[in-house]
């Protein structure tokens, strides 16, 4: 989706094009698996973090444009809503001291872009839902300057055909409408990369998919939208709702969402993208010259960017990535599970909690995904974004227990195994890994350490909802530049 795109009425003729174009790209693709034309290379991984800017009060600070002009680094781009950053992280190998250098690099980067947009009177957070992003925030007119959102936006309501409804039922239940595809904007997360061999891309793909509710519960970080405590990671559920295409008739019907988990364990990356082909209309149907017969025949690498550009227009919680670097062509997976925050210490463990565990359960001879079904892992999911990190999962040889005692039993001491074979420092380990063990001790991470301050600013300070919220925004901000772990941060 970080492409430009420029079209603002599509017409039959270019529908159908595209069509064709993407039902073109994947033959070419399933000759490019069969040939075995992928670089190999499994240890190279990055991330891109999204950021909320705000202003002194911790309101939504609608100046992302301001703000890149003055932080002038290509790592920064814009997202959705003029209240939005992203920056994206070169690839790294994993191995040796690489956290203690992603850790290093990406707070130079963000305390510089901080002191930077400072100027412009926009300060960064890393948090999945800004607390005080209200209606008022979430409209088109606070969209970014790029063509593609509002096309996106228009493509998504000539789908619908009526406005979007947002229903979440947590703590505090919310009902209301949106006319535009804005309270997306509201959603901040951290996507971890990873190069996958083509040959085992499944078992990657399936993996992460088992231990996306883990992933949710232990990093939750999301619970208010709108003034209410809703869910602990309220961003699942936003998401899926606020890019919804389908009118209830379709939902009915059991159209697919463009937002999804999946509905099987897959024995290719083939398999998903054939389902984006099958299932999915295109939103943006945008065309280039290349014929990818051509120059997969002539000995090149085709961009595949209708099928790619399609892809980029169904939300998978664990998207797969076709890209071509340095003219080689690779593959990826793209775990979107996990909200932006609360410090760079806290993503970088949730980081490695990943990596080491993804690591473990693809070299199992008898795969996790094979003991479970494809149910239970959405279930898990959805039970952990409502519920957070004192969540019940089903686990195999376990049934239902606690997420925290899973990791903490059974979790943990998997994912130092996992981090050991991938050659990661020892110290970097035990300090990253020491970061999850102490959330799942104390039961806080960002989602609980938000709603135990927001009630005691209620009774204590007396302050009406809105300003407990700004108040513990405000705290949150100055904890999250001290870069200690949430599970440490005081309550007062």
């Amino acid at each position: 989706m970080g492409e430009q795109v420029t079209a603002t009425v599509f017409t039959r003729e270019q529908r159908r094009r595209y069509r064709f174009k993407v039902k073109r790209c994947l033959e070419v693709f399933a000759q490019m698996l069969a040939e075995s034309q992928f670089d190999p290379e499994h240890r190279a991984v990055g991330l891109e973090i999204e950021l909320n800017l705000t202003d002194k009060a911790g309101d939504p600070a609608m100046a992302n444009a301001q703000a890149l002009e003055r932080i002038a680094n290509p790592d920064f781009q814009t997202e959705l809503a003029q209240f939005n950053l992203e920056i994206n992280i070169p690839p790294h190998l994993l191995g040796g001291g690489v956290f203690k250098e992603l850790e290093e690099g990406i707070r130079a980067s963000l305390n510089d872009a901080e002191d930077r947009a400072s100027g412009a009177g926009a300060h960064m957070m890393l948090i999945g839902i800004l607390p005080t992003v209200t209606e008022r925030h979430l409209n088109a007119e606070n969209f970014s300057a790029s063509d593609r959102y509002a096309l996106l936006n228009e493509q998504v309501f000539a789908a619908r055909g009526e406005d979007l409804q947002i229903a979440i039922d947590g703590v505090e239940r919310l009902s209301t409408y949106a006319d535009t595809i804005a309270p997306e904007a509201a959603c901040t997360s951290v996507q971890l990369h990873q190069q996958v061999d083509p040959t085992v891309f499944a078992n990657h793909w399936n993996a992460a998919q088992a231990i996306a509710g883990v992933q949710l519960a232990v990093g939750a970080n999301s619970p208010f939208f709108f003034e209410r405590e809703l869910w602990r990671e309220t961003r699942i559920a936003l998401f899926e709702q606020s890019t919804d295409t389908r009118p209830e008739e379709l939902k009915a019907q059991g159209v697919r969402p463009r937002v999804w988990f999946g509905e099987r364990w897959i024995t290719s990356i083939f398999d998903l993208f054939e389902e984006n082909v099958l299932y999915f209309p295109a939103l943006l149907p945008v065309c280039e010259d290349e014929d990818p017969v051509e120059v997969l025949h002539n000995g090149g690498v085709p961009r595949l960017q209708e099928l790619r550009l399609h892809n980029g227009t169904i939300y998978r919680w664990n998207r797969p990535i076709y890209d071509v670097d340095g003219g080689r062509p690779h593959l990826r997976v793209e775990n979107r599970v996990l909200p932006a925050g609360p410090t760079v210490v806290d993503i970088l463990a949730n980081a490695a909690f990943y990596y080491g565990l993804i690591r473990m359960l693809v070299d199992d001879e008898r795969p996790i995904w094979s003991q479970m079904s494809f149910p239970a892992a959405e279930e898990n999911f959805h039970a952990c974004a409502r519920e957070g990190i004192e969540a019940p999962l089903y686990w195999p040889g376990v049934g239902e227990v606690r997420v925290a005692e899973l990791v903490l039993r059974r979790l943990l001491p998997m994912a130092y195994e996992g981090l050991d074979r991938w050659g990661v420092a020892t110290a970097d380990r035990d300090r990253l890994l020491g970061v999850i063990e102490r959330r799942c001790a104390t039961l806080r991470n960002g989602a609980s350490w938000q709603s135990a301050t927001f009630h005691r600013l209620l009774e204590d300070r007396r302050l009406d909802r809105l300003a407990a919220l700004r108040e513990m925004t405000v705290r949150y901000r100055d904890h999250m530049h001290t870069n200690e772990p949430v599970h440490t941060w005081p309550l007062d």
